[in-house]
Order: structure tokens, then sequence, then C-alpha cells
């Protein structure tokens, strides 16, 4: 029976939620920094408090039980807005300081993230980025459980829900081998993916749906036009695949000068009338207080992607 005069502490919503995201007590009590038998006090006080089971634990694993999941996202909520009360004590709302997770997609992170962070150290050197790198959905599904604060990803239909702040429209650049008849045009329509055997990403990467809805613009089967028994999981296996020959594949141009320098490659762009691009931006949660601090962090993706753009840019000039 549930005590009607108790309050949980924020230490005790925190080991709860710590050993929920974890599913174990020895992790939790790291990530806590406290021993195990003070972390099982504090949700043994919580459940007791609350006259509710909310783990079940055995020796081989940890499960959050329905009355636990139902309560966690009330638990993250409460944690985050403790956080943001003291940010606001500390008048830091609106600066980018402390503790930040920052979720962003594969085909960004390796482009945009080295020049992202020197521009964090110097515009706001009191800010400590944690990063992680995961396909789409597995950063929306991270973002709604409050295990990372923000993500930089392609703006889609699969984060309706969420809070997103456009940053940039980001154009698509065909790569070829050298010897393709293609190669060093820079007039080309979207017809012209009819003609090419396209490489694409494993499901779950969006730069492959992406490439997909486009194909689905020129041709009445698309699935037929990109199916190939040959994928890759990263973009720099798939220009390997390209110079050997096995078909050709769309880059967003902030990866051109990172993964387009090796010999063999050859670089086709769209005419400037077309519209081959996906939208980056930032998504966070709506019931997030952040809002000018991801503002900030925006800009600097912003500023992080253009320098990539631009070197991407001269090697097509």
């Amino acid at each position: 029976m549930s005590n009607k005069e108790y309050r949980p502490t924020l230490a005790q919503l925190r080991t709860f939620v710590t050993i929920a995201e974890n599913r174990h007590f020895g992790t939790a009590a790291n990530k806590l920094n406290i021993s195990q038998p003070s972390l099982s006090q504090a949700l043994v006080a919580l459940e007791s408090g609350l006259g509710i089971q909310l783990i079940e634990r055995s020796t081989r694993k940890v499960i959050v039980t329905p009355a636990g999941a139902e309560l966690l996202p009330y638990a993250k909520a409460t944690l985050e807005a403790a956080d943001a009360f003291v940010a606001q004590s500390r008048g830091a709302v609106g600066v980018l300081a402390g503790p930040l997770s920052i979720g962003i997609i594969p085909t960004l992170a390796p482009y945009l993230l080295p020049d992202f962070l020197r521009l964090c150290r110097q515009e706001f050197p009191d800010l400590k980025p944690r990063i992680v790198e995961e396909q789409t959905p597995r950063l929306v599904q991270q973002l709604r459980d409050g295990q990372i604060d923000v993500a930089v990803l392609a703006l889609s239909s699969q984060t309706l829900g969420l809070m997103e702040m456009p940053l940039f429209d980001e154009p698509f650049i065909i790569v070829t081998d050298e010897n393709n008849s293609l190669a060093g045009r820079r007039d080309l329509n979207l017809k012209v993916l009819d003609e090419l055997d396209l490489l694409l990403l494993d499901d779950g990467h969006c730069l492959r749906d992406q490439i997909v809805d486009l194909c689905r613009l020129v041709h009445t089967a698309p699935e037929t036009a990109v199916d190939s028994a040959t994928r890759a999981s990263s973009l720099t296996t798939i220009m390997q695949l390209v110079v050997a020959g096995f078909g050709s594949t769309l880059v967003p141009i902030s990866a051109v000068a990172t993964e387009c320098v090796r010999p063999g490659l050859g670089l086709a762009s769209f005419d400037s009338s077309v519209v081959a691009q996906r939208t980056v931006g930032v998504v966070s949660r709506s019931s997030s207080s952040r809002v000018e601090e991801y503002n900030d962090l925006g800009a600097l993706v912003t500023r992080a992607y253009e320098l990539a753009a631009a070197k991407g840019r001269e090697m097509l000039s």
C-alpha cells in the first residue's frame, strides 16, 4: 500500500531511471558512482513509498514492470525539469554549458563532427558534448526515452511528436567510376537515375530512403530500379564498390571531400533547377526548456556543414 504523504527524492528517481535504461544493477551503480547495496536500497525505498514494484530482478535479468514502464517517462521528465531548474539558478539557461548528449546520423557524423567539435570548444568551452552516432529510428527512440538530449538528422515524418528545427538543405551528388560518361557533368536531371545501377546503404539509413524517394519520382517501379544484392553499412564501403565497378551512388555534398578523393571516382551533379536534396535539422523533445541552447547548437552544426560543403564544391568546380 502506498504512503499518500510519500514524495520520492531525485536520487531515488535517478536510480530507477538508470536501472531501467541499463537493465543491469552493476552497470547502473557504476554510472551513478554508488555501491550496488546503496542502489538497491534506493530502489526499495522508492517502491515501498509508492507501493508499486517498478523493477523485477533475478540472477539472470532485470525487467521493468508494466507499472514501471508507465511511470518511467514521468521520472525522466522530473529529472529533466530538476536539471533545468539548477541551470536556471546558475544563470546558464540560453548558454551551452555542462553535459549534453547529442545524437547524429552516420551520414553526417564523420563529415561535420571535426569542425563542429572544434567550434564547440571555441564558442562554448564549458560545454561537455557526448556524441551518439546511430541511425534515425534509434535516435528518435532514444530522444523520446530521454537517453539523449537532442539529435541532428535528416528531417522526416518519423520525427512527429518532437520539436524540429530545420537548419539547411543539403544537395546530393552523383558518384560514378571515372570512366562513366556521366562523370564531370553538371547539368543532369532526375531521369538519369533510371540509367544507373545504384548502390544503397542498408535498411535503416535515412539516406537510402531518400534515394528511393527520388527514384519514385522518375520510375514506376522504384524497388526494381534500386534493388541490389550488394549493400553496405557505410558510405566508405559504397565508394570502394563504385571504384570496383559495381555501380554508382548518391552522396550528400558534405561527404564529398572525405569520401570522393580516392582514385577511380567520377563526380556529377544535377542541374541547378533540380531538387535533389535532404533537409537536415535539430530535433528535441517538445517538453524541453532548452530551445535557446539548441538554437545555438544548430548554428554550430550549420557552420560545420558550410565548411564541409565548401570543400565538396571545390572538388566539383
